[in-house]
């Protein structure tokens, strides 16, 4: 088993100029890897393929295909702006891509404007339960052994809730995984579809894609515990839509993000 933060250290350049990782089997989601980890690996080849770029403001990726083998993972600056710079990661697996991050990064400017949306009243991480029953362990994905997720708020999969909606506090479990924006961006997709609490049985979901605007820097936070709320916007004809939102533990706003999920129930 490796952390985020070991699985960092496999992270090394092959003689085509690709990145690979050793990518052990905990985190595994199904027959791919783990979403929220395919987009933190995409982030951080961008990141040590251009080490002069600003924050990340925006990260958009396409889960294309499923990630079988070993990847790798090659990063092109698209446009260098004044204030803005593009950059596209592609993760391959032989010929065949099974993932594409476009990420907008740019320089903080002066504004006159400053709004924010504080974090809903929750208890502590310390007075709630884990998300995870230890009952439901053998049908988890491998990948949620990485984390420890408690419930705020909501319900969880396959309870029939009328609203698909669940807020909860979510942090690496290895201490030293909880620092760096790659790190937030690997635990921030940890939880399941909000459409799922709505439902009576389990069946087949996977995210098609998924964008996270990264809204204060530096995106960090106390304990490694953050606060994420998921609320479903909407979902018809096998395909649902959901909105994401991560405050740290002190309130403020981090990310919001939003995510299309192909839904097979």
């Amino acid at each position: 088993m490796l952390s985020y933060f070991q699985l960092l250290k496999t992270l090394g350049p092959m003689k085509n100029g690709a990145l690979t990782a050793e990518l052990s089997g905990n985190w595994r989601q199904g027959r791919t890897v783990y979403g929220g980890l395919t987009a933190a690996l995409c982030y951080e080849a961008a990141q040590r393929d251009f080490a002069d770029l600003p924050p990340l403001r925006s990260l958009q990726i396409s889960f294309i295909g499923p990630v079988t083998d070993t990847p790798q993972i090659t990063a092109r600056r698209i446009r260098q702006g004044r204030n803005v710079t593009a950059v596209q990661s592609d993760m391959m697996i032989g010929e065949q891509t099974v993932a594409t991050a476009n990420m907008l990064f740019g320089q903080s400017r002066t504004s006159e404007l400053s709004y924010d949306c504080p974090a809903p009243k929750a208890s502590t991480p310390e007075g709630t339960e884990s998300f995870f029953p230890a009952a439901a362990a053998a049908f988890l994905p491998a990948f949620t052994q990485n984390f420890d997720v408690h419930l705020i708020e909501g319900h969880r999969p396959i309870s029939g809730a009328a609203r698909g909606y669940m807020r909860t506090w979510a942090r690496h479990k290895d201490v030293s995984s909880r620092v760096g924006l790659g790190s937030f961006i690997a635990i921030a997709d940890v939880m399941p579809p909000a459409a799922l609490p709505m439902f009576t049985k389990m069946g087949p979901v996977s995210s098609m894609n998924w964008q996270i605007n990264i809204l204060n820097h530096p995106c960090e936070t106390e304990d490694g515990w953050w606060h994420i709320e998921l609320d479903l916007t909407a979902s018809k004809g096998g395909y649902s839509s959901q909105i994401m939102r991560y405050w740290n533990r002190a309130g403020v706003l981090c990310a919001e993000a939003v995510q299309s999920v192909t839904i097979f129930i």
